[in-house]
């Protein structure tokens, strides 16, 4: 985007190859058909102990059960039995749901990304081509991102939201979109409490709310108040590092997201990263009103 507006180049290819599937580097299995996995790397297994910490203190402080984070996971089930390229498309239950085995309490195998390789391909280009294009734009109305030192977020639940907080809080410092223009949201969900503390970062949700917002999966599914990555996420469709969000938001933003449609969709939120170091944009469609505006600042 920067090379873009300083006018070094007027496209750029940008070619996203998440490592996840591991069928390189042997640290990660493939999904069983279930969505289970099998095995981890001592990396992958310290990373969910940070996160299972500060999802049990948020469950502690705020009074939840595990079913807070099991709704976000059913609802990524639901979701994804739409998405034909998802790969974890069977429904969910929130009693088999609370009764998968434990990888690191409060999260369970539900509660974990599911593994695989993914490709993503986007272009940006200079605002000057739009009326020249083959498919309808969609255009960047603001990004917000944070570099924090290791220590700042390795500080138990504080530490962690921070990882979200910061990079949202530029955001909005940023955007000419408000919260109440926002049609659905793509969030990082490589956990179900990645998923709730963006919903609260954003401010969505007030600090403890995001359970009860998720309750049933209704607010955050389709016609819901706030729908949450229709395409089944990173939770059910598969871990993409967050590019699979992007790349939905703007099929959505297109209006080619197909049975999973939302209608009228013209304004999203992607995120990436909760566990740092985290970013966030906002995406609007070409018939959104603030289009007509100038976008050399971004």
């Amino acid at each position: 985007m920067l090379a873009v507006s300083a006018g070094l180049c007027r496209h750029v290819l940008c070619l996203a190859v998440p490592g996840g599937g591991g069928s390189r580097a042997g640290t990660w299995p493939a999904p069983t058909a279930d969505g289970s996995q099998r095995g981890r790397s001592a990396e992958a297994s310290s990373s969910l102990r940070r996160v299972a910490l500060a999802a049990s203190e948020y469950l502690t402080t705020f009074g939840h059960g595990r079913e807070a984070l099991g709704w976000v996971a059913v609802a990524a089930r639901r979701h994804a039995a739409r998405n034909c390229d998802a790969l974890c498309r069977t429904p969910l239950a929130m009693d088999r749901y609370l009764a998968a085995r434990m990888v690191a309490s409060p999260l369970g195998r539900f509660d974990c990304a599911v593994p695989c390789d993914a490709a993503v391909a986007l272009v940006v280009s200079a605002t000057d081509v739009c009326g020249h294009l083959p498919h309808p734009p969609v255009w960047i109305d603001a990004v917000g991102t944070r570099r924090l030192a290791a220590e700042e977020t390795d500080l138990g639940l504080a530490g962690y939201r921070l990882a979200a907080e910061a990079p949202a809080a530029h955001l909005w410092s940023r955007a000419s979109v408000v919260r109440q223009d926002v049609d659905f949201v793509a969030l990082d969900d490589t956990s179900t409490f990645d998923a709730l503390c963006w919903l609260e970062a954003l401010g969505f949700c007030a600090p403890g709310e995001a359970a009860e917002f998720v309750r049933d999966g209704t607010r955050i599914g389709p016609g819901g108040v706030l729908p949450l990555n229709p395409h089944g996420g990173e939770l059910a469709a598969g871990r993409s590092d967050g590019y699979g969000g992007l790349y939905e938001a703007v099929l959505q933003l297109r209006g080619e997201a197909e049975e999973r449609q939302i209608p009228n969709a013209r304004a999203a939120v992607v995120s990436s990263g909760a566990a740092g170091p985290g970013a966030a944009m906002v995406l609007v469609s070409d018939s959104h009103p603030s289009t007509t505006r100038s976008w050399t600042r971004n």
